[in-house]
């Protein structure tokens, strides 16, 4: 048989196999998945019958982790539509680009979210939505017979490098993705995992779909807030939890953090940022759980990596703190010069570059760009890596924030790494910034942990005690905290705008 792959092949699964099982948690609303599966049924019927929208139209949606996006995961696409999630931190202006840019037939809003002032038709979620849903048949919808290579989301990049460029990811690549996702990393229908990740950044690290397929548990947070992440640790059972480096520093500050009951945690997952291994060796001491390092990109549906160790070979701290070995239906080449491949000696650098089923169509009606990116049969990510003798990867920079001083390459993220580590620092970013006799110079912008106190001077002498001293940050900043994206990502570019 060649029967399309298609996501909706989980809420299907999840829907007839545990139909019991109260599968979402959002605040005091528990939804077992058959009633989860229903709620998504009744925005296809409303999709259709009241919005007009048909298949392949752009459905945007500006909301952050509630229950109601996790349905248009696959109330969307039971309408034979493409689902657009918008980041919930962009200006109206940027947020018309993106509707613009999509043609999006329709957006729903939540009520804490600006009116993005665009003519689109609007559904505000709350009464209207829910009487949206109240109107619509209570009834499956017919599960349609999609194209597996047709659109199923579109993420817009976050636009560092100019306009955001929408990411098309298909149905057969998201229904891979998320089969590998789960194969690698062991993930089974016991699982309770909070989504602190931003289901409108790069599909949620692929959770709403395996986790759906497997009849695990979601629980929803709106809002990251450290202190909530803990209580729903404690009090839901949740047994995986991902964040990005600042996320997991916030919960490690919080006063009060060995009073929780985080006996459930069994595994902590880090990415969106290259962590260090002080890091990783904290929340595995205090969190109790192993804690590994994964990479991925929008591109990519995201995930690309994990730093699990390799079955028979004893566990390694060091191995957990890189950026990982391939996850299952990935092939990862670091290639240099006339895309070689670099040497496996923890030394060559060269870019990341991707073959596999996840990888993006393309960047929405960009050709160009999609060809330059997918150059030779390749993806490629524009982050600079190097290789060890048993094939982990470690992300050295993105190529466009290496800094070239005097000649020398100066990896930023070597030089945060080492800030990152000094006991005072919370947050850490090093940029390139312009100097009349080095052409470029690193300067670090640091925040700094509640109740500790250190200065530039000390900071950049902690630097030349343990690297070269021409990488070491000519000029030290200081902020309450530094600028980030909707994911809690550091934001590079707004840094450099400030001088």
């Amino acid at each position: 048989m060649d029967i399309p792959l298609t996501p909706l092949d989980f809420l299907t699964r999840a829907r007839r196999l545990f139909p019991r099982r109260v599968g979402v948690v959002d605040g005091r609303r528990r939804y077992t998945y058959a009633e989860f599966a229903a709620r998504c049924d009744r925005l296809a019927w409303a999709l259709r019958d009241e919005l007009g929208v048909r298949p392949g139209h752009r459905v945007a949606w500006l909301c952050p982790n509630t229950a109601e996006l996790l349905e248009a995961y696959y109330g969307v696409l039971l309408a034979g539509a493409v689902l657009l999630p918008l980041n919930i931190r962009l200006a109206p202006a940027e947020s018309r680009f993106v509707l613009d840019d999509s043609g999006a037939t329709v957006l729903f809003r939540h009520p804490d979210q600006p009116d993005v002032a665009h003519p689109v038709p609007t559904v505000v979620l709350g009464a209207d939505h829910d009487a949206l849903l109240g109107r619509a048949p209570d009834r499956p919808f017919p599960v349609p017979l999609v194209e597996e290579t047709s659109a199923a989301e579109i993420f817009y990049t976050s636009g560092t490098t100019g306009d955001p460029k929408g990411v098309v990811l298909t149905h057969r690549g998201l229904y891979l993705h998320a089969v590998h996702s789960a194969l690698t990393g062991a993930v089974t229908g016991h699982d309770v995992i909070v989504h602190t990740i931003p289901l409108f950044h790069v599909n949620g690290w692929g959770t709403p779909h395996y986790l759906t397929a497997l009849g695990g548990v979601h629980v929803m947070l709106p809002r990251f807030d450290p202190s909530e992440v803990l209580r729903l640790v404690e009090a839901e059972g949740v047994t995986r939890l991902f964040a990005v480096p600042t996320m997991m520093r916030a919960i490690l500050d919080v006063e009060g953090l060995e009073g929780h009951d985080l006996s459930s945690l069994r595994q902590v997952s880090i990415g969106g940022a290259p962590s260090g291994p002080e890091l990783l060796a904290e929340v595995e001491e205090r969190l109790g759980c192993e804690c590994i390092c994964g990479y991925g990109l929008t591109e990519t549906s995201p995930t690309l990596t994990r730093s699990l160790d390799k079955p028979g070979e004893p566990r390694s701290a060091a191995r957990r703190a890189t950026t990982g070995l391939p996850i299952v239906g990935v092939d990862v080449r670091v290639l240099g010069e006339d895309d070689a491949e670099v040497d496996w000696d923890s030394a060559s650098p060269g870019e990341v570059c991707v073959r596999s089923n996840h990888v993006m169509a393309g960047y929405w009606r960009r050709p160009e760009e999609t060809a330059a990116a997918l150059r030779g049969g390749w993806f490629r990510t524009g982050d600079v890596a190097t290789v060890d003798a048993d094939g982990y990867l470690t992300i050295v920079d993105r190529a466009k924030d290496v800094i070239v001083s005097g000649g020398e390459n100066i990896s930023s993220v070597q030089v945060e790494k080492v800030l990152a580590a000094h006991p005072a620092v919370a947050e850490v970013a090093v940029v390139g910034v312009a100097d009349e006799r080095w052409g470029e110079v690193p300067k670090a912008w640091v925040a700094l942990r509640v109740g500790h106190a250190v200065d530039a001077d000390e900071l950049v002498r902690w630097c030349r005690d343990r690297l070269a001293h021409f990488k070491a940050p000519r000029t030290v900043a200081f902020l309450p905290g530094l600028p980030k994206g909707g994911t809690g990502k550091i934001l590079k570019h707004d840094l450099r705008a400030l001088g």
